[in-house]
C-alpha cells in the first residue's frame, strides 16, 4: 500500500461514522471519550485514512502539553482502529503515528490496541497476528512499555447463547451464589444519572477497602454522565430492601459491552450481591445484542502476588475466556526526556511521597 494522506476530522458525526465502519473501534476511541479527556488536561486529535470514501483506519490521539516546555506526550487509548490482518495497512498507520509524534514535538507516543497476543491460560493459544505485529513494532523501534494505562489482559464471554447454557458453563459455586443472592432478597435494577453520586461514593469505599488509587470523584461523574448521554453507558445497581449495596457502569463498545466500573459497599456481602449483579449485567449485554461481554481486566501474570488476583478469582467463576493483549508500546522521539519522564520523575515523586508519609507518621 502506497502512503495515503490521513485526514484530520473535526466533526463528531463524521468521526463516529468512520469508527462504526472499522473493526476494533473501542469506546476509548469515541468522540465522547476525547471530549471528556479534553476537560481533564488533554486535547484530542482525530485522524482517518480513507480510500474512495471508505475508512480503512482511524485513531484518536490524546495530547498533553508539558508545563513550561515545548514538548508533549501523545497517547492513542485502545487504538488505533484498523484491520490488523492487513500488514501493509499496519505499516502505513505506524508510519503516520511516528510522523505525527515528530511533528508535534512529542517525547513519545503510546498505543495499546486490543491486538490479541494469545488466548487461554494453560496452554496458551498464540495469535499469529499478535506475534507479527510485535515483531513489526520492535523492528520500527517501538518499545514495550511498563506503564500500562489500560488493563493489558481481560476475560471475555460470548453471550449470544441461551441463558441456561451460560449458567451451566459457570463454576458451580458462582452459579450457586447467583441463585443465593436472589433467594436472600438482593434485587438488581437499571440506574439513571440520578444514581451516579451514590455509585461514586461506593467506588470510593471500594478503593479504600481494596487498596487502589482513584481519581477525583468529579472525574467519574463527568465520564459516566457523558457516556450515558451519548447512549454508551448503563448503570446497574444491586439493592437489599431498597438500599444500594453494589453497582456497575457498563459501557457499549461496538459489538461488546464492557464492565468498565464496579463498586460495592461492606453491607450485605454474605448475600452475594456482586454475583447476581454481574449475571444481570451479562443478561443486559445479551439483550442489547452484544456479542461479547468484556470483564475488563485480568492479571498481567496469573499468580497470587498479582494485584488483580482477587478480582480474577471472582471473574474466573463465570468461565469466560482469558484474552492476553500485546499491551502498551511507545515510540520514543526524545530518548533523554523519555528517560526523565518515565524513570527519573516517577522515582523522585515516589521519594517525595515516602518522605511525606514518614513525616506524617
Amino acid at each position: 500500500m502506497s502512503h495515503q494522506p490521513f485526514t484530520l476530522i473535526p466533526d463528531s458525526a463524521a468521526w463516529q461514522n468512520a469508527l462504526a465502519q472499522l473493526p476494533n473501534a473501542h469506546a476509548l476511541q469515541s468522540w465522547t471519550w476525547g471530549e471528556f479527556k479534553s476537560r481533564w488536561g488533554w486535547s484530542a486529535m482525530r485522524y482517518v485514512l480513507e480510500i474512495d470514501g471508505r475508512p480503512l483506519a482511524a485513531f484518536q490521539i490524546l495530547k498533553r502539553q508539558l508545563p513550561r516546555l515545548p514538548y508533549c506526550i501523545l497517547y492513542v487509548p485502545k487504538g488505533p482502529a484498523l484491520d490488523y490482518n492487513d500488514a501493509a495497512l499496519r505499516r502505513v498507520v505506524l508510519a503516520e503515528l511516528e510522523a505525527i509524534a515528530t511533528r508535534e514535538k512529542a517525547i513519545f507516543v503510546k498505543i495499546d490496541p486490543d491486538v490479541v497476543k494469545s488466548w487461554g491460560l494453560e496452554p496458551e493459544r498464540p495469535s499469529p497476528i499478535g506475534a507479527k505485529f510485535i515483531t513489526e513494532l520492535q523492528q520500527r523501534g517501538w518499545r514495550f512499555s511498563s506503564e500500562q494505562i489500560q488493563f493489558r489482559n481481560t476475560v471475555e464471554m460470548a453471550v449470544q447463547r441461551p441463558e441456561e447454557e451460560l449458567l451451566a458453563a459457570m463454576h458451580s459455586k458462582t452459579r450457586y451464589n447467583i441463585r443465593l443472592a436472589g433467594r436472600k432478597g438482593i434485587t438488581v435494577r437499571q440506574g439513571t444519572p440520578d444514581d451516579f453520586a451514590v455509585i461514586a461514593e461506593m467506588y470510593r469505599e471500594t478503593a479504600v477497602r481494596d487498596g487502589f488509587t482513584i481519581r477525583p470523584i468529579a472525574y467519574y461523574l463527568d465520564i459516566w454522565q457523558a457516556f450515558y448521554e451519548a447512549g454508551l453507558a448503563q448503570p446497574l445497581l444491586a439493592e437489599y430492601e431498597g438500599d444500594p449495596v453494589a453497582a456497575v457502569v457498563l459501557v457499549r463498545s461496538g459489538s461488546r459491552v464492557i464492565y468498565m466500573y464496579g463498586a460495592s459497599t461492606h453491607k450485605e456481602r454474605k448475600r452475594m450481591p456482586n454475583h447476581l449483579l454481574q449475571w444481570e449485567a451479562i443478561r443486559w449485554a445479551k439483550a442489547q445484542g452484544a456479542e461479547i461481554y468484556d470483564f475488563w481486566g485480568a492479571p498481567d501474570e496469573f499468580v497470587e502476588t498479582d494485584s488483580l488476583w482477587g478480582v480474577w478469582r471472582f471473574k474466573k467463576g463465570f468461565n469466560g475466556q482469558v484474552v492476553r493483549h500485546i499491551g502498551a508500546w511507545d515510540f520514543v522521539v526524545r530518548p533523554s526526556l523519555y528517560w526523565l519522564y518515565t524513570v527519573a520523575l516517577p522515582k523522585y515523586l515516589d521519594f517525595l511521597r515516602s518522605r511525606r508519609s514518614s513525616l506524617q507518621t
